[in-house]
């Protein structure tokens, strides 16, 4: 092995070593009863601002291993900028860690995850100006509410027998697991070795393609091959810095599959207007409302308001910006690949998926899959597999874009005579 990867590698094993403690998602999660008591109070016309409870953690003494480890990295080796950069941000996460339920804890995770106003590449347009964009075309073609779980054809454990069924024939080196988890907030969580879904909720056909696509064919999916890694751990490791692009890839799987649906793209959406409307002084009530007023019945509702208020105070004036990435790194990936194609590097796209990676990774560390010392991916999307296919959507997109919609009138769309 070469001596920089070996050394490296050495200091990667001991920033997975240091982080154990760091677990963000958990720490800010809510406890199932606050929105029993939130909603039985909202149907008594009494409601109350949750209180919900964090831990108190001293990190100083990872915050120190971090920082020592950041020290002894080469800068200017590609591994080495790449542990500096992660480091970064998991020192960040521990500052966010220990100022949850504090005003504060905003400016941490700006650093982690943006803002909405955060401008896109290569454009004068924000994610918030997307956002908004989203939210009206689809309210537009709304033909009604959303409809509710009584609605949905599909039982949870009817949806766990399908997704199992196609895990075990895609995932053929290792074993994932669907289980059924009545604690679950959210409609479903991936890790690296099980995809869980919420009981006593109804799942769409358009959620089980999402949650394939979505999930398990990257979340997952990259979270196996990081593991696979012979030198880079990390890589299955789910760093606050890649978030952004982790779900933007996650994301553009459900676009580029024809997965995501308009209603998806406005939950997505509304819920970077919800945190604007959050850091200007709206509380968790007045967002609760946003989401019953765009259409989402009162769980959903409470579960989205929740996401924008987790590790901060419910009165307003500061967020939990997490939910800014979904749709920033769904404009930067797909951004990304058309660049790719542009350029003729449809290569990269293929590396992205190795591990857990950001965007800036693949560029840093492609010397590192040349000499070896980073492992092609072990599991390659379905989607990614028919390269010709992704070239000719990629190809029509970069032309298309080109037509400025807005200076097309009906008559220019008459073919013939």
């Amino acid at each position: 092995m070469d001596v920089h990867v070996e050394r490296h590698a050495a200091l990667d094993a001991r920033m997975v070593e240091a982080v154990k403690p760091i677990r963000l998602m958990t720490d800010v999660s809510w406890a199932a009863p606050l929105r029993d008591r939130f909603l039985e109070r909202w149907h008594g016309g009494q409601p109350e601002l949750p209180h919900p409870e964090y831990p108190k953690r001293d990190l100083s003494q990872v915050h120190a291993e971090l920082q020592a480890i950041h020290d002894a990295a080469d800068p200017h080796h590609p591994l080495g900028e790449y542990l500096r950069r992660t480091v970064v941000s998991y020192q960040v996460t521990a500052d966010l860690l220990q100022s949850l339920g504090r005003p504060d804890m905003f400016w941490h995770s700006m650093r982690l995850f943006g803002r909405p106003g955060d401008r896109l590449p290569g454009s004068e347009l924000s994610n918030l100006d997307a956002a908004r964009h989203f939210v009206e075309l689809a309210s537009d073609v709304d033909t009604g509410s959303l409809p509710g779980d009584a609605d949905y054809v599909l039982s949870a454990a009817t949806m766990q027998q399908e997704l199992q069924h196609a895990l075990d024939n895609f995932f053929t080196q290792h074993k994932v697991r669907v289980e059924i988890d009545p604690d679950l907030t959210p409609k479903a969580a991936a890790g690296a070795t099980r995809i869980r879904l919420r009981d006593r909720t109804g799942f769409t056909e358009y959620d089980r393609h999402q949650l394939l696509e979505h999930e398990a064919f990257v979340h997952t999916l990259t979270a196996l091959n990081g593991r696979d890694q012979p030198y880079l751990k990390s890589l299955g490791r789910s760093v606050p810095r890649v978030t952004a692009t982790q779900e933007g890839l996650a994301t553009f799987a459900e676009l580029i599959t024809g997965s995501i649906d308009l209603q998806r793209l406005k939950r997505i959406s509304l819920r970077i207007v919800a945190i604007d409307n959050a850091l200007n002084g709206a509380d968790f009530l007045d967002v609760f409302k946003l989401f019953l007023e765009a259409g989402q019945n009162e769980i959903d509702s409470f579960t989205s308001a929740m996401r924008v208020f987790r590790g901060s105070p419910a009165t307003g004036g500061t967020a939990f910006t997490k939910d800014t990435v979904y749709l920033h790194g769904l404009l930067s990936v797909h951004t990304f690949f058309r660049w790719a194609l542009k350029h003729r590097r449809l290569a990269l796209t293929h590396l992205l998926f190795a591990g857990k990676m950001a965007l800036h990774d693949v560029f840093t560390l492609e010397p590192m899959f040349q000499q070896g010392a980073i492992s092609e991916p072990t599991y390659i999307p379905p989607w990614l597999r028919r390269t010709n296919g992704l070239a000719g959507m990629l190809a029509f997109s970069l032309f298309a874009n080109r037509i400025k919609i807005d200076r097309v009138e009906a008559e220019d769309l008459v073919l013939g005579v």
